[in-house]
């Protein structure tokens, strides 16, 4: 983006991003945040952040009741070193980080966001299975032909 005449490419940013879609977390500031989006080859999917497709966000509004949300989970496992875990919950832990999208939500738990910080929660319909899947994730080095492990980029 480049800058207006006399505006620093951080107001210039600034300026410009004026609306915040539901479901991502404001950073404590508005000029680190700018500046993380102005770096960011995929502004969406900012440091800390997960992103939700449209067919998540649809078949999270269709299995959900009441308060129940989507947990994502990475455990120790799987044919590459680590694995992605789903599940339906309605406990809210405090280390937690909660990322909404639509009315959908999904939570991941810190320890699990530094394996899946910037990725993409996709939901998937085929005609063997249908599943939720982690896509696009940069903390992921390579992953199993399924998709469902990885191992980590050191």
């Amino acid at each position: 983006m480049a800058a207006a005449p006399g505006l620093s490419l951080t107001a210039a940013t600034q300026r410009a991003v004026t609306h915040w879609p539901k479901g991502r977390l404001l950073a404590a500031s508005l000029g680190l945040r700018a500046r993380r989006e102005a770096l960011s080859s995929s502004p969406e999917a900012g440091e800390g952040q997960i992103r939700l497709t449209d067919s998540c966000v649809q078949r999270l509004l269709e299995i959900t009741e009441g308060s129940e949300f989507l947990r994502l989970q990475v455990e120790g496992g799987g044919c590459s070193g680590f694995q992605y875990k789903f599940s339906l919950d309605t406990v809210i832990n405090p280390d937690d980080r909660v990322f909404e999208q639509g009315g959908a939500r999904v939570v991941v738990d810190s320890d699990s966001l530094a394996f899946v910080k910037g990725a993409q929660v996709d939901f998937s319909q085929e005609l063997i299975r249908s599943s939720f899947q982690v896509l696009n994730n940069p903390q992921a080095q390579q992953g199993c032909s399924c998709g469902s492990s990885f191992s980590v980029k050191l």
